[in-house]
């Protein structure tokens, strides 16, 4: 049994001070008792970790310890809740002259969070807590721009609009592209134009002022992108839904993603692994990627344009198959996968037929070879990198499985991804019709395989990046060995015939 209740915090005039105290200190206790019940008033507050790291991370901003704050977390897990509504009501508490300048995407969003934040002050139980810190001012309290008895203020605008003339302390910035335009070259470049024309000239005080840069990521070039790969000094707090440990990241307070198992919910309490398998599925991989993992892809691929492969619904009669493997360097679940692909050719066209990505160790890695073999016993290689759990694979099934070869490629990924470019840039390789179900080829998860080789250099893994590559540059370097032997041989005849 558990420790009984002392008496004294059975008195609620205590349990009042307490939380009043606590609140004044802690932005985490302040959202739970004073923000939630005026946001959510018919919904039980579910705690979770990922909300004290935001409030920690928020704290820092108002005690000056971060300057320059880039937060990215999924949709529906209190984004704009903590960092729209509730932070600017907590810091009047304490600091009621400080001036806010926010903004979204649309004026009408960046309103909304205006009006929910003002509804938490106004509110009876803030009032009755923290009223006599300051008062509103009747003269300046609408919806995009009040202010209280000591001049602090809140200043609604938005990426869309016109330039304000009105600076802030603080600068929040919620979702500044909407998803819906995540491939409008144009909403995107807006964004980053009125960001370095607008809002980062907009500090009442450089040295001191503070920016806030919070949304869902939704494409490689949005702001986050900007701002990290063009300027320097901004933290950078990264909440995925599921997690990844590729993508795990340590910020100046020493915070990292305490999950430990990959694909675990960022907040299971409030979205289940049911309703999480749904959405995943509603928005498709690129978008679980941008605005689930915070991780996106350029949309038409970097060194591997989207537009460039070709689909097949039933396969042509080939000249041969070839299986590809890339190993890894332990079969753990925080390691690199193990990708086991296997292709066929016909000519200059590259059919991929199956392929299989998991977590293995090296016995199930050898199991696994075997049995891609078995499916495709006509296979006349199978290509492994000597390296890794590869080493070990070629030398332990060289004698059980027909026509192990050692890869040892040359230069590096990104070298060997450039290599093989030509060739799929051509037309030349060929992947399963999503739509065509017949197809005893079908690969209903193709999509995650287009948007790892899309994304590639800039993915956390890239196993079947490689098992590509290495089987299209074997077979093209092959082809030309071949034709040469071939050439030779014709030379050699023809001189004899002479």
């Amino acid at each position: 049994m558990g420790k009984p209740t002392p008496d004294f915090l059975r008195n609620p005039r205590i349990v009042g001070d307490i939380q009043r105290e606590m609140s004044k200190r802690r932005l985490h206790s302040f959202f739970k008792y004073y923000a939630w019940p005026v946001l959510q008033p018919a919904t039980p507050y579910k705690e979770n970790w990922h909300i004290l790291a935001v409030c920690e991370h928020l704290e820092a901003v108002k005690l000056g310890q971060i300057k320059k704050l880039i937060i990215n977390i999924p949709f529906r897990h209190l984004k704009s809740s903590l960092i729209s509504q509730a932070f600017p009501a907590w810091m009047w508490v304490d600091l009621p002259s400080t001036q806010f300048l926010t903004a979204s995407y649309a004026k009408s969003v960046a309103t909304r969070d205006a009006v929910d934040s003002r509804r938490i002050i106004e509110d009876d139980r803030y009032q009755a807590a923290f009223g006599d810190s300051f008062t509103m001012t009747s003269d300046q309290n609408v919806k995009t721009f009040y202010e209280n008895d000591k001049r602090g203020t809140r200043v609604v605008t938005s990426t869309d609009g016109a330039a304000t003339g009105f600076g802030g302390n603080v600068k929040i910035i919620d979702d500044p592209v909407s998803s819906k335009e995540a491939d409008s070259a144009l909403a995107l470049s807006t964004s980053i134009e009125w960001w370095k024309g607008t809002m980062a000239t907009r500090s009442n005080d450089p040295e001191t002022d503070v920016t806030i840069l919070v949304h869902q990521r939704v494409n490689a070039n949005d702001l986050t992108g900007y701002c990290l790969a063009n300027e320097s000094g901004w933290e950078h707090l990264v909440l995925p839904f599921r997690y990844d440990p590729a993508l795990r990241k340590t910020t100046s307070l020493g915070f990292q993603d305490p999950r430990t198992t990959p694909g675990e919910l960022l907040h299971p309490e409030r979205i289940s692994e049911a309703t999480a398998k749904d959405m995943e599925k509603t928005l498709g991989s690129y978008h679980v990627n941008a605005q689930l993992q915070q991780n996106p892809e350029p949309r038409g691929g970097i060194i591997f344009k989207r537009g460039a492969w070709q689909y097949y619904k039933e396969l042509p009669e080939c000249d041969e198959t070839v299986i590809s493997v890339d190993c890894t360097f332990k079969g753990l679940e925080s390691s690199d996968f193990v990708a086991i692909q296997a292709w066929a050719r016909k000519g200059a066209d590259h059919y991929l037929l199956k392929r299989v990505k998991e977590h293995l160790g090296f016995s199930a890695t050898c199991k696994a070879v075997a049995s891609m073999k078995a499916l495709f016993p006509d296979a006349i290689a199978v290509l492994v990198e000597d390296k890794a759990n590869g080493s070990a694979v070629i030398e332990t099934m060289s004698s059980e499985v027909e026509g192990i070869i050692a890869i040892n490629p040359d230069g590096g990924k990104v070298a060997r991804a450039y290599a093989m470019q030509p060739t799929q840039e051509a037309g030349n390789v060929w992947l399963p019709d999503p739509a065509y179900t017949e197809s005893k080829y079908h690969d209903p998860e193709i999509e995650i395989y287009l948007s790892e080789l899309s994304a590639f250099p800039g993915v956390p893994h890239d196993d079947e990046t490689d098992a590509t590559t290495q089987y299209v540059n074997w077979a093209r370097v092959r082809d030309k060995t071949m034709g040469l032997v071939e050439y030779m041989k014709q030379q050699m005849t023809e001189r004899k015939a002479a």
